[in-house]
């Protein structure tokens, strides 16, 4: 094989090798999960696990044009390195049509266990990342009680602004995450006594509000106490009823239309 990896030493194409200029008849938009230990996987490392899982399940991926062609995937509202997630979207760009099914079997074989693939669906026209309005997240609180929570959670809603700093790839930033807070409230964990979880549904912008950057905000401006490690779960993430505060499903259009 050449360096380009474009023709066997025998000079015959090789089938596998990146081929631009094959035009895209199929967009699939996938939905998958972190989960467990796989929760610290970064988005980058994310990229490289899904692209092998890609040439695994020998899907005919498309390539961008140029000199060093990529693979036509394209992610949207990653969460953060460390959190887990039920709802996590990317779309792919294929060569030839496939079956969804077939192509959710095959990636989710492909990928390690936490790392997996829950639906597959034929996209429809329209950015997916317009339909992601907003996020469901599930934080576990061990350690903590839940009347000190509750408490927490009362003075949060009772501001009109709280301002939490953050490390930014240019330096700190400090922003107000209170209005990006659509509903934020305190439940008992039904399986440990000794622990409280937080139900909180935020919306995206800019800069976006993480779980993390609450739990700053209820630690700093309304005396929350550390406790032990938060585990964060992203249950959600799609648009947003603003009559419900709830978070709907992004591919339901293009599950209907299919």
């Amino acid at each position: 094989m050449s360096n380009d990896g474009s023709r066997t030493l025998e000079g015959t194409p090789n089938p596998e090798a990146p081929n631009p200029q094959l035009p895209i008849v199929q967009k699939l938009r996938i939905r998958y999960a972190k989960r467990g230990r796989l929760r610290f996987t970064s988005h980058r490392d994310f990229g490289r696990a899904f692209e092998r899982a890609v040439r695994r399940a020998a899907l005919p991926i498309g390539y961008s044009s140029g000199f060093t062609p990529h693979p036509k995937i394209s992610y949207a509202g990653a969460s953060p390195t460390g959190a887990a997630s039920e709802a996590e979207y990317l779309e792919i760009g294929l060569t030839r049509e496939l079956e969804p099914a077939s192509v959710r079997d095959r990636l989710d074989e492909a990928l390690p266990d936490g790392l997996d693939i829950l639906d597959v669906v034929a996209a429809t026209p329209g950015a997916l990342a317009d339909r992601l309005e907003a996020s469901h997240w599930q934080v576990r609180l061990p350690g903590l009680a839940l009347a000190d929570v509750h408490q927490a959670v009362s003075a949060f809603e009772q501001r009109d602004e709280i301002l939490v700093e953050r490390m930014m790839k240019r330096g700190p930033k400090t922003f107000d995450i209170r209005a990006a807070v659509v509903s934020l409230r305190a439940e008992s964990d039904p399986d440990e006594a000794a622990c409280a979880i937080l139900d909180l549904v935020v919306r995206h912008g800019t800069p976006s509000v993480r779980p993390d950057d609450v739990l700053v905000g209820l630690r700093s401006a309304c005396g929350l106490a550390t406790g032990q490690t938060p585990v964060a779960t992203r249950l959600a993430q799609g648009p947003l009823d603003p009559e419900t505060g709830t978070v709907g499903d992004p591919l339901a259009h293009d599950r209907d239309a299919s």
